[in-house]
C-alpha cells in the first residue's frame, strides 16, 4: 500500500477502536462468538500474507548489495541471539504480567473501577505487543500501514467484544492509543534517519519472520511468543554493517 501520510495508520486505528467500541455498546453482548472467531482466522490469514511479504526484504537490492547472500544469515542470527536475549529476560511473561498487574491494580470496586478497567485492559491489549511496534515503525519509517491496518482491523472487533461487557470507557482507550502509537511512529520517523536502506531491509525481514508467528498464534496453531524475539529488531540493523565489514 502506497504511504498516504506518516502516521495514517495510527489514526485508522483509533478511528477503528471508537467505532468498535460505539457498536459494542449498542449490540451488546448479542455477538455470537463463532463470528469473532471466525474474524480472527480470517486476520490471522492476512497476518501470515504480510509476515511472508516483508520477509521477502531478503531479497531487496539495497540488502543485496551490501552483504551479499548473508541476508538470510543476518535474520537468523538476529532471531536466534534476539530469543536468547528475550527469553532469558522473559519479555514475554514481563509485558504480559505488567499488563495484568496494572489492570487489577487500578480496576477497583463499583462503577469508577468497571470504568478504569474498560480503559485500561483495552489500552494494554492495544500497545502493548508485538504488531503495535512492528507496525509503528513500518509506518514511521515510510515503509506503509498495512501492518496497523491489519492491527486496526483487530483492535476494531476487540472493542466491540470489550465495550460490550465493560461500557463507554473503552472510547478513552481510542485516544490513549493515538498517543502511544503516535509517539513510537515520531520515533521510528527519525530513528529511519540514522539507518540505511539496507539497514532497514533486513529489520523489515526479521519483522517478517516475527508476523508470521503471530499469525500462527492468531490461528492457533503454534503459541509462538513473538514478544521474546523483538530484540531482534535491534540486532538485525546492527549486524549488517559487521557482516558488510567482513564481506
Amino acid at each position: 500500500m502506497a504511504v498516504v501520510f506518516i502516521g495514517f495508520g495510527t489514526v485508522v486505528n483509533m478511528v477503528t477502536v471508537a467505532v468498535g467500541a460505539g457498536v459494542g455498546l449498542l449490540l451488546g453482548d448479542r455477538i455470537p462468538e463463532r463470528t469473532r472467531d471466525t474474524i480472527t482466522d480470517v486476520l490471522g490469514l492476512i497476518t501470515l500474507v504480510l509476515g511472508i511479504a516483508s520477509a521477502l526484504s531478503l531479497s531487496a537490492p539495497a540488502l543485496t548489495a551490501a552483504v551479499g547472500s548473508a541476508g538470510m544469515l543476518i535474520v537468523l542470527a538476529s532471531l536466534l541471539i534476539g530469543g536468547l536475549v528475550g527469553s532469558t529476560l522473559r519479555i514475554e511473561h514481563r509485558m504480559e504480567g505488567g499488563a495484568d498487574w496494572l489492570r487489577t491494580r487500578f480496576a477497583g470496586a463499583g462503577e469508577s473501577g468497571r470504568f478504569v478497567d474498560a480503559v485500561v485492559t483495552p489500552t494494554l491489549l492495544f500497545c502493548v505487543g508485538p504488531l503495535a511496534l512492528l507496525g509503528t515503525m513500518s509506518d514511521g519509517m515510510g515503509r506503509g500501514a498495512d501492518q496497523l491496518l491489519v492491527k486496526a482491523t483487530l483492535d476494531g472487533f476487540a472493542a466491540i467484544a470489550f465495550a460490550s461487557t465493560l461500557g463507554w470507557g473503552v472510547l478513552v482507550s481510542a485516544a490513549l492509543l493515538g498517543v502511544v502509537q503516535g509517539s513510537l511512529t515520531l520515533a521510528a520517523f527519525f530513528l529511519g534517519d540514522l539507518f540505511s536502506a539496507a539497514q532497514i531491509d533486513a529489520l523489515t525481514a526479521t519483522g517478517g519472520v516475527m508476523l508470521v508467528g503471530l499469525g500462527l498464534r492468531l490461528l492457533q496453531l503454534k503459541p509462538i511468543p513473538v514478544g521474546d524475539l523483538l530484540p531482534a529488531l535491534v540486532i538485525a540493523p546492527v549486524l549488517v554493517p559487521l557482516v558488510a565489514a567482513l564481506i
